[in-house]
């Protein structure tokens, strides 16, 4: 049972023809009845993979051509095209991009003021007042400088008081 490299490559061709008529009776099927055609769908309907038609380029040309044709009994005002469709599909899923952004921004923010009412409630967070406790802790650093230069000048009163009375306590003892 030897078979010849003409055998195969016409069994191969008649095969080939076999899958062709299929796709192209599955596309008159799908437009006589209405349905939607796309390169998925008439593969599906012929029973092939979409890269047979992909690869035949007069298969992908009827597809694509009969895709854009309205349906039969369709009336030219009433007809919604698909590329009108695809056109809305392509706005709306931008406009829920932007609303999703925006509601995560909004959910941040939220999420932002709860947590420092939060914060300021338990007691943890800043006092309202920031700026007074600040300039009241600057008063009292200063009134601590102050007192400090006081009391180092009156370290050095006492220690010259003392070296004066120092020297009539030693005359005395003499």
């Amino acid at each position: 049972m030897s078979s010849s490299p003409d055998h195969l490559a016409r069994a191969r061709a008649a095969d080939s023809d076999r899958r062709r008529t299929r796709v192209l009776k599955a596309l008159d099927k799908l437009a006589a009845d209405g349905e939607e055609i796309t390169v998925s769908s008439v593969a599906r309907a012929a029973g092939v993979h979409r890269s047979l038609i992909h690869r035949h380029d007069d298969l992908h040309a009827a597809v694509l051509a009969r895709a854009v044709e309205p349906p039969p009994g369709a009336t030219a005002g009433t007809q919604v095209s698909r590329q009108s469709l695809l056109a809305d599909v392509a706005n709306l899923t931008a406009r829920n991009g932007r609303l999703s952004a925006h509601t995560t921004r909004l959910e941040r923010r939220l999420s932002e003021a709860l947590g420092q009412t939060a914060w300021e409630a338990s007691g943890l967070g800043a006092p309202a007042d920031v700026e007074t406790l600040t300039r009241r802790a600057t008063e009292l650093e200063q009134q601590i400088l102050d007192l400090r230069a006081e009391l180092a000048e009156r370290d050095e009163d006492l220690a010259a008081a003392r070296a004066a009375t120092r020297e009539p306590m030693a005359q005395l003892n003499r």
